[in-house]
Order: C-alpha cells, then sequence, then structure tokens
C-alpha cells in the first residue's frame, strides 16, 4: 500500500502565499539588522557605536535568519523539483550559507574589533553584496526556468 502525501502549502489556497509573507518578513528583519550594522560600518546612519549596535540587533538577526531558514524550507518542500533545478535558486543557496558564514565568522571578528577603519568597511560592504544578492535572487527564481 503506497501512502501519498498530500503538502499543506499545495492544498490550501492561502498556505503557500502566507508562508512566503513570513519568508520575507524573515528576510526584512535578518536583512534590515545586518544592514544597520554593516551601514554603521560604513558610516552612515544612527549615533551609535558599532559593536553594541551589533549586540542589541543580534538576537533579532537570529530571529530573522531562522524564520527565513523554516520558512524557506515550507516553501521548498512545496515543488522541490522547480527549487532545486532553477539556478537562481541554487546560487541564491550559495550566497546564503556564504552570508550566515560570513557574518558569524570575518564580520563577527570585525565588530568585536570596533567596525571601525577601512577593513570594517570594505567587510561592511560584502557584507551587504551578499545579503542583497540572496534577495534579487529570490526575485529572479520565478524568471529562470530549470536548466
Amino acid at each position: 500500500m503506497l501512502l501519498e502525501f498530500v503538502n499543506p502549502l499545495n492544498e490550501y489556497p492561502l498556505a503557500f502565499p502566507t508562508c512566503e509573507c513570513i519568508h520575507i518578513v524573515g528576510f526584512a528583519i535578518s536583512l534590515g539588522t545586518v544592514g544597520l550594522v554593516d551601514l554603521r560600518m560604513l558610516g552612515v546612519g544612527v549615533e551609535a557605536k558599532v559593536p553594541e549596535l551589533a549586540r542589541d540587533l543580534s538576537l533579532w538577526t537570529a530571529v530573522g535568519i531562522a524564520t527565513m531558514i523554516l520558512s524557506g524550507m515550507l516553501l521548498f518542500s512545496s515543488d522541490p523539483d522547480r527549487y532545486y533545478l532553477n539556478g537562481a535558486f541554487q546560487l541564491k543557496m550559495v550566497c546564503l550559507v556564504l552570508a550566515i558564514v560570513f557574518n558569524y565568522t570575518i564580520h563577527s571578528k570585525a565588530l568585536k574589533n570596533g567596525g571601525t577603519g577601512t577593513g570594517a568597511k570594505a567587510i561592511a560592504g560584502i557584507s551587504l553584496a551578499l545579503w542583497t544578492s540572496i534577495v534579487f535572487l529570490g526575485i529572479f527564481i520565478a524568471f529562470v526556468g530549470a536548466e
């Protein structure tokens, strides 16, 4: 006897859009908090010390990343072949892993060293580029077919 698995995201009309909205909120939180810290490292934004700002936003960053990953896994489950075979999705996943690893290694080390100086500005620029690329690649998934 073969059991058929029915994915609720494909079964209920509002399930997928709701999950997608949660995914976008997770992105907004994570990109927003990382972006605030990166912009401060570049000398733009609020008058706060970079390490203090990063510390104050670290929980929000982690919540945003967790929300984004969990909702993303649900979205992926709705049609794995569509996503897995999509070049934009594959590149998005590479950039996501790089951004998270970069954020919790090199970026964190720069923050512990004060988050200022030319090196910190380069790190902030790389971080912003990685996180922004994830957003744009997510948009391109709809426009890039499977290879």
